[in-house]
């Protein structure tokens, strides 16, 4: 936006339509055009070229995960179904060899165990049980034998599929486990079960096998959605966090950019054959901007330096045409607008000085004959009402003084057409410069209080401009407050010898938007009052005089300018 402002400066539209000066707009429109075609010629097809390319490796980078998801599933699955049928055929040829009688009698049970332990592993028990759900033999660390089972699932489920694995559960041994459970019919339509319990590390281990990185997920739900093994992201085993169970399917389905929590996933799922299962791998897509930016860093520089490159060229040459235009006519203007300002203040000092040099005439033949009526009355004995004529006399003598006051103050900001330094009392100038709108504060009730610190030195430079910039500020001062009003007028002293003049009012203030513009030339908040070159002027004189403004406002609270001269002055205006 600076460069922005740079090229466009603000030009008021009063003063543009007064002067034939082209307005700010025709700036904006001559460097916006000029920078969105040479951008169109140079920029458009590289841009469009990048969005291309990045489309083409979101596209990759969303199969690429696809693939890797799909990967994970089918290799997953086919562990994890050998792991489960190997062990569920191990317990069918056992129940089918050995039968019930056998089992249950003598160290059968627990020389099974051991034997399928040595061979498989993952197996914790093995549990004989009759057709009335209970547990004749036991063999593992638990003391379980006697233990009625008919109420539970996995004895209802077993009892009618011959088959029956579990999902993961506590039970009496309060740890995460699942059982693979094999029904054997008897002669007399009797049965029993042979129940093995897996510690469900057996699984989880196949999990925690595959190379996963820190946006990858693989995990075990039931088809109640409850977690069979610990998840990166959902939590751990037998809770609960909220899943949709997937629909059933025989193959693996992998959906890409499932929305979860704001982010976008890829995710897949299969059901383990033969199980209550379902196998399920996740991977959170990075932001799809970084990741293209990862992957293409070094053609992205490669653009973005010839980018920048590009738009250095285009908008330096804009700016610097532009500037030229803008340059010219604003120096145009200006001089134009100096010269009319400094015409019209020649012209009224040139009138002020003419005026009070021909009322003082006027001036001092009153008084010359005021003074002599006076000395007629005092000195005649027996002059009718005598007290009278000498009161209307005095009276008359002091208008006079307080006329030749006006007048004398009038010659004295005429006389700042003529250039000159001079040692100057900031306190006796202050108080000087109010005098000229003394009236107009005191028709409207504006109160002017001073505040001169002790000891502050005078000041050389010249009186005429330094009247003139103090008028105008505290003209802005009284034009700003309401009736009523206050206005503060401080002196004191700065660093390095040099002099603070403060004046402050409790007016209306001004917004920011408009405090970084006061002092541009044109610029006026007094709409078709104001000629906006007061201000502008004010900040050229102190500048050259060697001070400088600050300026602090806060709208309907009031404004503070505060002028900052050197003992000793720089230069004069020419």
């Amino acid at each position: 936006m600076a460069l922005y402002d740079k090229v466009t400066p603000y030009f008021k539209p009063k003063a543009s339509r007064a002067l034939n000066i082209a307005p700010a707009d025709r700036y904006r429109k001559l460097w916006r055009f000029a920078i969105m075609i040479t951008s169109i010629i140079s920029i458009i097809p590289l841009v469009i070229m990048t969005v291309v390319n990045y489309y083409d490796d979101q596209r990759a980078y969303r199969a690429e995960m696809e693939h890797r998801i799909s990967q994970i599933l089918s290799n997953t699955q086919r562990t994890l179904e050998m792991i489960i049928e190997g062990r569920r055929s191990a317990l069918t040829m056992v129940i089918n060899e050995k039968g019930y009688d056998e089992l249950s009698c003598g160290d059968c049970l627990n020389q099974t165990l051991i034997n399928l332990k040595r061979s498989y592993g993952g197996f914790v028990d093995l549990g004989l049980i009759d057709s009335d759900g209970t547990q004749k033999r036991y063999s593992g660390p638990y003391n379980l034998e006697g233990k009625n089972y008919k109420e539970q699932q996995w004895f209802q489920e077993v009892s009618l599929r011959d088959v029956y694995v579990s999902d993961v559960f506590m039970g009496y041994r309060n740890f995460p486990h699942f059982v693979i459970t094999v029904k054997s019919d008897m002669d007399g339509g009797d049965f029993f079960v042979l129940r093995a319990t897996l510690d469900m590390d057996l699984i989880s281990q196949q999990i925690y096998s595959i190379d996963l990185d820190a946006r990858t997920d693989a995990f075990i739900i039931n088809q109640l959605g409850v977690l069979q093994t610990a998840s990166k992201f959902y939590g751990n085993v037998l809770d609960e966090p909220g899943i949709i169970v997937p629909f059933h399917s025989r193959n693996k389905i992998v959906i890409n950019e499932q929305a979860e929590g704001g982010k976008k996933i890829t995710q897949g799922y299969i059901y383990i054959k033969g199980t209550p299962f379902i196998l399920m791998a996740s991977t959170r897509l990075e932001n799809p901007l970084r990741h293209w930016i990862s992957r293409r860093s070094e053609l992205i520089w490669l653009l973005f330096i010839m980018m920048v490159i590009i738009v250095i060229v285009i908008v330096s040459r804009t700016t610097y045409m532009v500037n030229r235009l803008r340059s010219s006519d604003e120096r145009q203007a200006k001089a134009f607008h100096n010269m009319e300002y400094t015409s019209k203040m020649a012209t009224i000092g040139r009138m002020s000085a003419s005026v009070a040099h021909e009322i003082n005439n006027p001036l001092a033949i009153i008084n010359e004959k005021a003074g002599l009526l006076k000395d007629i009355v005092s000195f005649t004995d027996e002059f009718p009402n005598k007290d009278k004529s000498l009161g209307l006399l005095t009276a008359v003598e002091d208008s006079v003084e307080r006329c030749s006051k006006v007048t004398h103050r009038l010659l004295g900001f005429s006389r700042r057409m003529d250039i000159r330094k001079e040692l100057i009392d900031m306190e006796h100038l202050m108080k000087e410069v109010v005098g000229f709108v003394g009236k107009e504060a005191e028709h409207r009730n504006i109160t002017i209080n001073y505040d001169i610190e002790a000891n502050v030195s005078a000041i050389e430079s010249d009186r005429g401009q330094l009247q003139q910039v103090f008028l105008n500020i505290v003209n802005n001062g009284i034009a700003a407050v309401a009736d009523g009003g206050t206005i503060d007028i401080a002196v004191s002293r700065a660093e390095n010898g040099y002099v603070a003049v403060t004046v402050k009012d409790n007016g209306t203030g001004i917004s920011e938007e408009n405090l970084k513009h006061i002092f541009e030339p044109f610029y006026s908040t007094k709409g078709e009052f104001g000629t906006g070159l007061g201000l502008s002027i004010t900040n050229d004189i102190v500048e050259k005089l060697g001070g400088y403004i600050a300026v602090d406002s806060k709208l309907r609270k009031g404004t503070s300018f505060t002028i900052t001269l050197p003992p000793v002055s720089k230069g004069t205006l020419e």
